[in-house]
């Protein structure tokens, strides 16, 4: 009789642990396969290229004025009157962190503030607005025809498509 109970016991914890056992949710099977449809389609089509003989039209640039101060006395000399902005945050250390992210990757980054204490990280800064602009598209076009958008907002938490230009007033 010990021997049925504890071969019934034994029989219950089995079938108990068995059916614990993670398994993969059908709906992950179900995306991992339409994906991988979706990628056997994309290399079967034939891929044309269109090369555009007109250039494109100038992007309408958003700038605006603030009122701006360098945080730092050794940014004084870099802040021109328009400068490309690459991120606004509220606090200090935030700044200076993707400042120094920044400037690691090479590039001569500046830290505004603004009067409501803001930090304006400027990533280039110029007397025309022209080369402002130009330096805008240039940094925007050089990151997402790479497709680094979104390796550039997991890595520095900046959205690289909100790029603006900051006319600083006096």
């Amino acid at each position: 009789m010990k021997k049925f109970h504890f071969a019934l016991i034994l029989a219950t914890l089995l079938v108990i642990g068995t059916s614990c056992k993670p398994k993969q949710s059908a709906y992950k099977q179900v995306y991992e396969a339409a994906k991988e449809r979706e990628m056997q389609q994309t290399a079967s089509q034939p891929t044309t290229v269109v090369k555009d003989a007109s250039p494109l039209p100038p992007v309408e640039v958003s700038v605006r004025k603030e009122k701006v101060e360098p945080v730092y006395p050794t940014d004084a000399s870099g802040l021109k009157k328009y400068s490309v902005v690459i991120a606004s945050l509220s606090v200090k250390l935030n700044a200076e962190s993707l400042k120094t992210r920044m400037m690691n990757e090479g590039h001569n980054v500046i830290l505004a503030e603004n009067e409501q204490g803001m930090y304006r990280v400027i990533i280039a800064s110029y007397d025309e607005k022209d080369a402002a602009a130009a330096k805008r598209e240039e940094i925007y076009n050089n990151y997402s025809a790479k497709g680094n958008t979104d390796y550039l907002r997991k890595t520095y938490g900046v959205p690289f498509n909100d790029l603006w230009i900051l006319e600083r007033q006096y």
